[in-house]
């Protein structure tokens, strides 16, 4: 999966799991840029009588570099705050919901937006938290929408949804709260000694049969953080860049989440009680990155540190990919050329961590300099493709407003990466290396189900309801 389980101690904290980042320029509006940052992992819609939320006690951030260091210029932080408008029962809601406001609904989150910049620049070696918590608020007391619960309850979910899109006077927008997973992946198959159904006859242990792949995110929800910025709100010089070859066009972007570094559990049955400075817990720019790249004893450290620190030890695991390694033994006879090939993966090393200089795909770059750094990188001079002729492989596919250019919500980020991984862009890098046929072809067969996604802000579509989709 994406990031939805990607290490031992976030796996146990849902709340503070970031589970995807996306960035892109938004379709209906290219003259802003849209990034969502979920939560909140592998929810079964039927989740009541306490449903999903967000944590009150995490700092949700989103960063921003604009001139390529690897240190955040500008940092949107989230904080929720629970209400209760009944306490005198079990129920989350005492009949339907018709508004935000509804008297019915006993449970609500808030929310604060806050915006910091010049975050963390100390001598450009470090990034710093000291300002987290602590930036200028933008909006204040937002509502987020209920989680979509069933007919009864939530009789129409989509209007509730539209409610909790909130135009800041700064000129953001913002939504927060329980959303349609976009992720698919064959998340058993793949876990299950790296196997692709569709070519699982292949594998080392092996099915006599090839299959569809099977995605059981489809049913499930996510909470996410969404904002919309003018381009000219996150750029170094303030413009909108028009030339996708200006060094200024490129955003770098990624997400995180902190608690407070002392926590205090009392035997009041009452939360615990956080101090201290803020602690980060979990992070995420590229998908898949400490999923598949980080080894298992480094990925908690990974969350804990932020992108500016990944030089050296983690640089390592992108340049000697183990999955590279582990796929011609998986696949005997499938990848011989790959399982010959010992230099560094240089193609994983620019699509991961500098970008993509000029001069490697034609009429592109999303290169923010050498400093090794997980972030996606957002050309924002290149315009959103129209959606019927959009690819969901993004750029190896020639659709250069997709992955690895920032992150679509449909976008195949399992196939791309894996036909990466398995060599089919080395020759972007090393002409003298000619990929296995295999390696072009790779995916694990799933493919986003309808009505995952909408054409509006935030992009990601209805929540599955409770009702129509039980957990079992």
């Amino acid at each position: 999966m994406s990031s939805h389980r990607e290490a031992p101690g976030i796996s146990q904290d849902p709340v503070a799991d970031n589970a995807d980042v996306y960035a892109f320029v938004s379709p209906d509006d290219p003259t802003t840029v849209t990034i969502l940052s979920n939560f909140v992992p592998l929810q079964g819609p039927a989740g009541g009588p306490n449903f999903f939320e967000f944590g009150d006690d995490v700092l949700y951030s989103i960063f921003i570099d604009n001139d390529g260091d690897a240190l955040p210029d500008i940092t949107y932080q989230f904080r929720f705050n629970t209400t209760y408008q009944n306490e005198d029962t079990f129920l989350y809601n005492t009949g339907p919901i018709a508004s935000l406001t509804d008297p019915n609904w006993n449970k609500r989150q808030l929310y604060d937006v806050s915006v910091i910049r010049d975050h963390g620049h100390n001598g450009g070696k470090k990034q710093h938290h000291e300002k987290d918590g602590k930036g200028r608020v933008i909006g204040s007391e937002l509502a987020c929408p209920p989680c979509n619960i069933g007919p009864r309850s939530t009789p129409n979910y989509d209007a509730l949804a539209a409610a909790a899109v909130h135009h800041l006077p700064s000129g953001e927008t913002v939504f927060a709260g329980q959303r349609n997973d976009g992720f698919f992946v064959d998340l058993g198959s793949i876990f299950d000694l790296a196997a692709l159904r569709p070519f699982q006859s292949l594998h080392v242990i092996h099915p006599p049969d090839n299959a569809p792949g099977v995605d059981p995110l489809k049913d499930l929800n996510i909470h996410t953080i969404a904002i919309k910025v003018p381009i000219s709100l996150l750029t170094r010089d303030g413009s909108t860049p028009s030339d996708p070859m200006a060094a200024k066009a490129v955003l770098g972007i990624w997400s995180g989440a902190s608690r407070r570094k002392v926590q205090v559990r009392d035997d009041n049955g009452k939360p615990p009680k956080g101090s201290g400075p803020w602690v980060q817990v979990s992070r995420l720019g590229n998908p898949l990155f400490n999923e598949v790249i980080v080894h298992i004893g480094d990925k908690d450290r990974w969350n804990a540190v932020d992108p500016i620190d990944d030089a050296g030890e983690f640089e390592s695991y992108v340049n000697q990919p183990e999955l590279a390694r582990l796929l011609p033994g998986l696949y005997p006879g499938v990848f011989p050329n790959l399982a010959t090939y010992a230099k560094d993966r240089a193609d994983l090393h620019a699509i991961l961590l500098t970008g993509i200089p000029a001069g490697v795909v034609p009429g592109f770059q999303n290169f923010t300099g050498p400093r090794p750094a997980d972030m996606l990188r957002l050309n924002v001079a290149i315009p959103p493709t129209p959606k019927a002729s959009a690819n969901p492989i993004g750029l190896v596919a020639g659709d250069a407003a997709g992955f690895p250019n920032g992150r679509r919500v449909f976008d195949d980020v399992v196939a791309i990466e894996l036909k990466a991984v398995a060599g089919a862009t080395i020759p972007l890098v090393d002409p003298s290396y000619t990929p296995d046929g295999a390696a072009a072809l790779l995916r694990d067969g799933t493919a986003p189900g309808a009505d995952r996604y909408q054409d509006t802000f935030p992009y990601l579509g209805t929540p599955h309801d409770g009702y129509h989709t039980p957990s079992s």
